[in-house]
């Protein structure tokens, strides 16, 4: 298995409701380690940049004005294939498909207060890791 790292959002329903330490919990369960991790405030610049590829969709605008709504927990994990572990340590987008004992079956509210975000690819892990994080705050 190859080592990995990806990006992880604990999203802004998680952190109002005291979820980060729960989340992280089931991130390390899963033999993930959490190598970059800080509580910040995502601007709306950096929320449209971030999600840039949802640009003309409908839901665009409700997805940024719900990211900058309250805190996030942005994060690096790194571990044997990360990006699909973590994806399916998150479950699926709707909590109501998602597998048991996964983030978003355990913590999501709906569809769109999911929680948590996760890469999808190596290439889009590398370009949100660089977003958030300077190459000093990532300590494996």
């Amino acid at each position: 298995m190859a080592i990995e790292r990806t990006f992880s959002i604990i999203k802004p329903d998680a952190t109002a409701r005291n979820l980060t330490g729960a989340i992280n919990a089931m991130i390390e369960q899963a033999g993930l380690r959490i190598i970059g991790q800080k509580r910040v405030r995502i601007t709306r610049q950096q929320a449209e940049t971030f999600y840039s590829v949802h640009r003309e969709r409908p839901f665009f605008k409700e997805l940024v004005e719900f990211m900058i709504s309250g805190p996030v927990v942005v994060q690096v994990l790194e571990g044997d294939n990360a990006i699909a572990k973590y994806r399916d340590v998150m479950g699926a987008t709707d909590p109501a498909k998602a597998a048991a004992n996964t983030i978003r079956k355990v913590h999501a509210k709906s569809i769109g207060e999911n929680s948590a975000h996760g890469s999808d690819a190596p290439d889009t892990a590398a370009k949100e890791i660089a977003q958030f994080f300077a190459g000093n705050e990532i300590v494996g």
